[in-house]
């Protein structure tokens, strides 16, 4: 159709849109980028990313990681325990290979780095204050009604792409969502311990819910802990001082005592997923797809895989092709097994690790200290954590 878009539309500009859209641009292929936020609102944002060593390798390729490296903190070792049990299991870079088994960087330094470099590609029409409205689909293209400027504005395209993190997701025909709802909130911060971290990630499994310290900077941690809402709403009022004792009453002694905490937050934890994608020109990605518990730190890079496999999918594709329903098939057999196992996992975790049954807790003990002497299952879970595989 002669007026069909010749671009593909991202809806969602945030860091698993933006990868997308440079990927894309750097194949040749011109794309228009919605996103409802004003430029550089995202660069204060302070919240913590845990990047997986493939994905580093991925804005790597895209000639991103260069001005972010100064910003991130390698995780080149992951400590594992649980209260109350002697049990343990340490991953180490070293014994796979790999300069780091992770990263972390904070969401708005890498929003940072995607823009500046989207800013230099001539194919990337980049469209700040754009509020998606709604996506409807064809046999033969998408449309996208948003507002920009006070007006209602539209576009057509072969490939509608939405990357908003799972915002419209009810609004548009064709797509439906199966969600757990955990009951469980995480509560994020960052904090300050009285020991050097090494750049060593700590995963605690606690009866109340897993927490997790992220080195974060030279001397501090990004703390995830999860429990029952009831359970992190008292945490949320409790004193500085107050949360940092009972914090230490939890974690225990491996980085001395906690210092200080910044200002705590909290929000809900559920795992969704798409159920139903018979949306013709119309592929969904990130945390739009599929949410999971931050208990493994898989949900962002994931993302990142998505656009990545899409982007691939794009490549062997003719622009004719694109969003057809083969294409589309294609593109969601490439991520079915990274998806799925990514849920599964995350969600096994949250299972077994997340309560206190009589009788159970020194049996997972006894299984994180197997778990440690067993070395291809280890290097199963670093292959997982790193690439997906």
């Amino acid at each position: 159709m002669s007026d069909i878009l010749k671009s593909i539309v991202i809806v969602g500009g945030g860091p698993v849109g933006a990868t997308l859209a440079l990927l894309l641009a750097k194949q040749g292929l011109a794309v228009t980028v919605l996103e409802a936020r004003k430029q550089g609102a995202a660069y204060s944002e302070s919240r913590a990313l845990a990047l997986s060593y493939g994905s580093k390798r991925i804005l790597e390729k895209l000639g991103v990681w260069g001005s972010l490296a100064a910003s991130a903190t390698a995780i080149n070792t992951i400590h594992v325990s649980q209260k109350g049990s002697l049990g343990r299991s340490k991953l180490q870079a070293r014994d796979y290979k790999q300069e780091a088994l992770g990263y972390v960087l904070s969401y708005g330094k890498l929003s940072e780095a995607l823009d500046a470099s989207l800013a230099s590609q001539p194919l990337v029409n980049f469209v700040f204050e754009a509020l998606a409205e709604n996506i409807a689909h064809t046999g033969t293209h998408a449309s996208v009604s948003y507002s920009y400027q006070g007006e209602s504005r539209a576009l057509n395209s072969r490939l509608v792409v939405l990357a908003d993190g799972g915002r419209s997701l009810d609004e548009i025909a064709g797509l439906v969502k199966e969600t757990k709802e955990y009951g469980h909130d995480a509560l994020i911060s960052k904090i300050r311990a009285e020991l050097p971290h090494n750049n060593i990630a700590y995963e605690r499994f606690t009866a109340n819910g897993p927490m997790a310290l992220l080195p974060n900077g030279e001397h501090d941690f990004s703390l995830v802990w999860t429990g029952k809402k009831e359970y992190v709403n008292a945490l949320l009022e409790l004193s500085d001082e107050e949360f940092l004792t009972q914090f230490h009453e939890q974690f225990g002694d491996r980085v001395g005592q906690f210092l200080s905490v910044e200002k705590r937050m909290a929000f809900p934890l559920k795992l969704s997923q798409l159920k139903t994608t018979d949306t013709p020109h119309l592929v969904v990605i990130g945390n739009a797809a599929q949410t999971m518990h931050p208990v493994a730190g898989q949900g962002f890079n994931v993302g990142l895989r998505d656009a990545e496999s899409l982007a691939q999918s794009l490549d062997v594709t003719a622009p004719a092709d694109f969003g057809c329903q083969k294409m589309l098939d294609a593109y969601r057999a490439s991520r079915q097994s990274d998806t799925k196992n990514g849920l599964l996992f995350t969600d096994f975790l949250v299972s077994i690790f997340s309560n206190d049954i009589v009788g159970v807790n020194g049996l997972r003990g006894a299984g994180l200290g197997l778990f440690d002497m067993i070395k291809p299952i280890k290097q199963h879970l670093v292959s997982k954590m790193s690439y997906g595989k």
